[in-house]
């Protein structure tokens, strides 16, 4: 394995969630109008991945930015497109590479604002295209785009007031209309892969091989009856590229035990790298974790040099 891919995931903006103002489950669900991001955390963050040979993040950017195009999403002490821009360039300087994330599943779009109550709408079409195209701009041109697309499904919208669930070719439809603006936009679409765990015949039949695809497993037990274990292989058999994702949201040694299996059953022209998460909003409160994080990946990339 060479010229692996070893990211993170960080979040400029934390509203995918709840769409409503709620005390959810750790707290850390619900709308919230106020940007949820502490920069001094984020640095630190960075930098330790950039010591210990992390080369990729990925960033949330969702309602966390100023956009020209719909302002009117935009969360209060969001960054002006210019902030970011120097950001970006600060994040390359480190030797990282920065590549955006919008999450348009309707579990997780809470950060589209009005528009996630116009889903599948013309006002909704347009909204999307306009967002990832100046997403790709404000990036300059990034080699990837994380579309999400995950988890939407009514029992992850239980605690919605307002649920949305796509189906069958809408599903489809609207999914290739986001795959069509990012590559228009000369990036390559990038998904969460859970999809396949509910309609495997679908996405086989439906999914394009250019959409790099992020199974995850957030377990300690690979076992490949269990489907999202299984799911790493399917994928490599079915010839998809794969940047497998894993996190110390559950267990701590899950990162190095996805690295371990996912190269016993991708193959390496297809395992393009690895993603970890922790799925909580860049604070304070969450620094021991994110840190956690970050040494997990540096373990991971120390054995692979070794092997």
């Amino acid at each position: 394995m060479t010229d692996v891919l070893w990211g993170n995931l960080l979040h400029l903006s934390y509203n995918m969630w709840e769409d409503h103002p709620v005390e959810a489950r750790h707290g850390l669900h619900g709308y919230l109008p106020d940007l949820t991001f502490e920069y001094e955390l984020a640095k630190d963050i960075l930098a330790r991945m950039s010591e210990v040979g992390m080369n990729l993040a990925v960033i949330d950017v969702g309602d966390g930015i100023e956009y020209e195009s719909h302002p009117e999403i935009s969360v209060n002490g969001a960054w002006t497109i210019d902030r970011m821009k120097k950001e970006l360039a600060r994040i390359r300087e480190m030797g990282l590479e920065p590549i955006p994330k919008l999450n348009f599943a309707a579990t997780h779009d809470a950060w589209l604002g009005p528009y996630a109550r116009c889903v599948s709408t013309d006002a909704y079409y347009a909204v999307c295209k306009d967002l990832v195209a100046e997403v790709i701009a404000i990036f300059d041109r990034p080699r990837f785009f994380h579309l999400g697309m995950d988890e939407e499904n009514a029992e992850h919208q239980r605690h919605h007031h307002y649920v949305v669930v796509r189906q069958f070719d809408l599903w489809w439809h609207d999914f290739y209309l986001l795959v069509d603006q990012v590559q228009e936009g000369g990036s390559r679409p990038w998904i969460w892969s859970d999809y396949l765990w509910q309609h495997p015949d679908l996405f086989y039949q439906k999914m394009p091989k250019e959409v790099v695809q992020s199974n995850w497993y957030y377990g300690n037990e690979f076992n490949e009856e269990i489907a999202e274990v299984k799911a790493y292989r399917e994928l490599e058999e079915h010839g998809y590229d794969q940047i497998p994702t894993g996190s110390n949201h559950s267990h701590p040694e899950n990162f190095g035990l996805t690295v371990d299996h996912c190269k016993q059953v991708v193959s390496p022209e297809r395992l393009l790298g690895f993603l970890q998460t922790i799925w909580r909003p860049t604070i304070e409160p969450y620094r021991r974790r994110f840190m956690e994080s970050v040494e997990q990946v540096g373990e991971a990339i120390g054995k692979n040099r070794e092997d």
